[in-house]
Protein backbone atom coordinates (compact mmCIF):
# COMPACT_ATOMS: atom_id res chain seq x y z
CA UNK A 1 0.00 0.00 0.00
CA UNK A 2 2.92 2.33 0.61
CA UNK A 3 6.50 2.37 -0.60
CA UNK A 4 9.58 4.13 0.67
CA UNK A 5 10.59 7.27 -1.18
CA UNK A 6 14.21 8.24 -1.86
CA UNK A 7 14.39 9.64 1.66
CA UNK A 8 13.96 6.62 3.93
CA UNK A 9 11.66 8.60 6.26
CA UNK A 10 9.19 9.47 3.47
CA UNK A 11 6.60 7.24 1.88
CA UNK A 12 4.69 7.36 -1.41
CA UNK A 13 1.53 5.63 -2.61
CA UNK A 14 2.27 2.02 -3.38
CA UNK A 15 0.82 -0.14 -6.18
CA UNK A 16 -1.85 -1.79 -4.01
CA UNK A 17 -3.19 1.56 -2.76
CA UNK A 18 -3.11 2.96 -6.31
CA UNK A 19 -5.18 0.01 -7.55
CA UNK A 20 -7.61 0.36 -4.64
CA UNK A 21 -8.09 4.05 -5.47
CA UNK A 22 -8.66 3.24 -9.15
CA UNK A 23 -11.18 0.51 -8.28
CA UNK A 24 -12.99 2.97 -5.99
CA UNK A 25 -13.12 5.60 -8.73
CA UNK A 26 -14.37 3.13 -11.32
CA UNK A 27 -17.20 1.57 -9.34
CA UNK A 28 -20.30 3.06 -7.89
CA UNK A 29 -22.93 5.56 -8.88
CA UNK A 30 -20.65 8.43 -9.87
CA UNK A 31 -18.61 6.20 -12.16
CA UNK A 32 -21.80 5.09 -13.89
CA UNK A 33 -22.92 8.70 -14.34
CA UNK A 34 -19.52 9.69 -15.72
CA UNK A 35 -19.59 6.74 -18.13
CA UNK A 36 -23.08 7.69 -19.30
CA UNK A 37 -21.91 11.25 -19.92
CA UNK A 38 -19.00 9.92 -22.01
CA UNK A 39 -21.41 7.72 -23.97
CA UNK A 40 -23.58 10.74 -24.73
CA UNK A 41 -20.52 12.69 -25.86
CA UNK A 42 -19.42 9.87 -28.19
CA UNK A 43 -22.94 9.76 -29.69
CA UNK A 44 -22.72 13.52 -30.28
CA UNK A 45 -19.20 13.79 -31.73
CA UNK A 46 -19.06 10.37 -33.41
CA UNK A 47 -15.59 9.46 -32.15
CA UNK A 48 -13.94 7.85 -29.12
CA UNK A 49 -13.87 9.98 -25.95
CA UNK A 50 -12.01 9.51 -22.70
CA UNK A 51 -11.80 10.89 -19.18
CA UNK A 52 -8.32 11.12 -17.67
CA UNK A 53 -6.46 12.54 -14.71
CA UNK A 54 -2.87 13.43 -13.84
CA UNK A 55 -1.03 10.63 -12.04
CA UNK A 56 2.49 11.64 -11.02
CA UNK A 57 4.31 12.13 -14.33
CA UNK A 58 1.76 10.44 -16.61
CA UNK A 59 -1.84 10.57 -17.76
CA UNK A 60 -4.12 7.97 -16.15
CA UNK A 61 -7.18 6.76 -18.07
CA UNK A 62 -10.18 6.70 -15.72
CA UNK A 63 -12.82 5.88 -18.32
CA UNK A 64 -13.23 5.58 -22.06
CA UNK A 65 -16.05 4.99 -24.53
CA UNK A 66 -15.16 3.71 -27.98
CA UNK A 67 -16.82 4.92 -31.15
CA UNK A 68 -18.32 2.13 -33.27
CA UNK A 69 -15.59 2.22 -35.92
CA UNK A 70 -13.33 -0.69 -36.95
CA UNK A 71 -10.05 1.29 -36.62
CA UNK A 72 -9.44 2.33 -33.03
CA UNK A 73 -6.81 2.65 -30.32
CA UNK A 74 -7.55 0.42 -27.33
CA UNK A 75 -6.63 1.84 -23.94
CA UNK A 76 -8.40 0.60 -20.82
CA UNK A 77 -9.11 2.35 -17.53
CA UNK A 78 -5.99 2.17 -15.40
CA UNK A 79 -3.55 2.52 -18.28
CA UNK A 80 -1.04 5.36 -18.49
CA UNK A 81 0.13 7.47 -21.44
CA UNK A 82 2.86 10.13 -21.58
CA UNK A 83 2.35 13.78 -20.66
CA UNK A 84 4.47 15.45 -23.33
CA UNK A 85 2.85 14.01 -26.46
CA UNK A 86 -0.86 13.62 -25.65
CA UNK A 87 -3.58 16.27 -25.66
CA UNK A 88 -4.63 15.47 -22.08
CA UNK A 89 -1.04 15.32 -20.86
CA UNK A 90 -0.08 18.67 -22.31
CA UNK A 91 -3.31 20.11 -20.92
CA UNK A 92 -2.41 18.96 -17.40
CA UNK A 93 1.07 20.44 -17.74
CA UNK A 94 -0.34 23.73 -19.02
CA UNK A 95 -2.60 24.21 -16.00
CA UNK A 96 -0.03 23.38 -13.34
CA UNK A 97 1.55 26.28 -11.44
CA UNK A 98 4.54 27.46 -13.51
CA UNK A 99 7.20 26.39 -11.04
CA UNK A 100 5.69 22.91 -10.65
CA UNK A 101 5.22 22.57 -14.42
CA UNK A 102 8.82 23.56 -15.17
CA UNK A 103 10.16 21.13 -12.57
CA UNK A 104 8.03 18.31 -14.00
CA UNK A 105 9.05 19.06 -17.60
CA UNK A 106 12.69 18.95 -16.51
CA UNK A 107 12.19 15.36 -15.26
CA UNK A 108 10.38 14.05 -18.37
CA UNK A 109 12.37 12.08 -20.94
CA UNK A 110 10.49 13.75 -23.85
CA UNK A 111 10.91 10.60 -25.92
CA UNK A 112 10.17 10.95 -29.62
CA UNK A 113 7.05 8.92 -30.35
CA UNK A 114 6.47 10.23 -33.90
CA UNK A 115 7.97 12.83 -36.23
CA UNK A 116 5.62 15.40 -34.63
CA UNK A 117 6.50 14.82 -30.96
CA UNK A 118 7.75 17.84 -29.02
CA UNK A 119 11.15 16.72 -27.75
CA UNK A 120 12.64 19.83 -26.15
CA UNK A 121 11.68 21.48 -22.89
CA UNK A 122 11.55 24.90 -24.60
CA UNK A 123 9.02 23.83 -27.26
CA UNK A 124 6.91 21.99 -24.67
CA UNK A 125 6.86 25.06 -22.39
CA UNK A 126 5.81 27.26 -25.33
CA UNK A 127 3.06 24.78 -26.18
CA UNK A 128 1.87 24.83 -22.56
CA UNK A 129 1.64 28.63 -22.63
CA UNK A 130 -0.45 28.46 -25.83
CA UNK A 131 -2.71 25.77 -24.30
CA UNK A 132 -3.29 27.81 -21.14
CA UNK A 133 -4.28 30.81 -23.28
CA UNK A 134 -6.56 28.78 -25.58
CA UNK A 135 -8.17 26.67 -22.83
CA UNK A 136 -7.75 23.41 -24.75
CA UNK A 137 -4.97 21.16 -26.04
CA UNK A 138 -4.42 19.23 -29.24
CA UNK A 139 -2.37 16.21 -30.19
CA UNK A 140 -1.11 16.70 -33.76
CA UNK A 141 -0.07 13.08 -34.32
CA UNK A 142 2.49 13.49 -31.53
CA UNK A 143 1.74 10.24 -29.68
CA UNK A 144 0.74 7.92 -32.54
CA UNK A 145 1.23 8.65 -36.24
CA UNK A 146 -2.13 9.25 -37.90
CA UNK A 147 -4.00 9.90 -34.62
CA UNK A 148 -5.20 13.37 -33.57
CA UNK A 149 -6.91 14.47 -30.35
CA UNK A 150 -8.44 17.49 -28.63
CA UNK A 151 -8.75 17.80 -24.83
CA UNK A 152 -10.47 20.23 -22.47
CA UNK A 153 -10.10 20.59 -18.70
CA UNK A 154 -12.57 19.21 -16.17
CA UNK A 155 -12.63 21.54 -13.18
CA UNK A 156 -13.87 20.90 -9.66
CA UNK A 157 -16.15 23.27 -7.71
CA UNK A 158 -13.12 25.40 -6.73
CA UNK A 159 -12.01 25.76 -10.36
CA UNK A 160 -8.98 23.46 -10.13
CA UNK A 161 -8.25 21.19 -13.10
CA UNK A 162 -8.89 17.67 -11.82
CA UNK A 163 -9.33 15.82 -15.09
CA UNK A 164 -9.56 16.09 -18.85
CA UNK A 165 -12.12 15.09 -21.45
CA UNK A 166 -10.72 14.27 -24.86
CA UNK A 167 -11.86 13.11 -28.26
CA UNK A 168 -9.48 11.32 -30.59
CA UNK A 169 -9.63 9.69 -33.98
CA UNK A 170 -7.52 8.74 -36.96
CA UNK A 171 -6.72 11.79 -39.09
CA UNK A 172 -8.10 9.94 -42.12
CA UNK A 173 -11.54 10.05 -40.50
CA UNK A 174 -11.42 13.31 -38.52
CA UNK A 175 -9.24 16.30 -39.31
CA UNK A 176 -7.85 18.48 -36.54
CA UNK A 177 -10.14 21.28 -37.73
CA UNK A 178 -13.17 18.99 -37.46
CA UNK A 179 -12.03 17.87 -34.01
CA UNK A 180 -11.63 21.45 -32.75
CA UNK A 181 -15.12 22.17 -34.09
CA UNK A 182 -16.29 19.75 -31.36
CA UNK A 183 -14.93 22.04 -28.60
CA UNK A 184 -18.38 23.38 -27.61
CA UNK A 185 -19.65 19.81 -27.05
CA UNK A 186 -16.48 18.87 -25.15
CA UNK A 187 -16.66 21.96 -22.93
CA UNK A 188 -20.33 21.39 -22.17
CA UNK A 189 -19.62 17.77 -21.22
CA UNK A 190 -16.60 18.83 -19.13
CA UNK A 191 -18.76 21.25 -17.17
CA UNK A 192 -21.23 18.46 -16.42
CA UNK A 193 -18.37 16.05 -15.61
CA UNK A 194 -17.00 18.55 -13.10
CA UNK A 195 -20.16 18.12 -11.05
CA UNK A 196 -19.50 14.35 -10.90
CA UNK A 197 -16.06 14.56 -9.31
Amino acid sequence: FVARDVNERDFVVGPALRQLALDTLNHGTLRGLRHELLSELVAKVGETCNFTTLDSAAVLYLDRVEAPWPWRLSLAAGEHVPLHCTASGKLFLAFLPTEQRDALIDTLSLARMTDHTLTTAATLRAECDAIAAAGHAVDREEFIAGLIAVAVPVRDAQGSVRGALAVHAPRSRLTLEQATAQLPALRSAAKRMGKLL
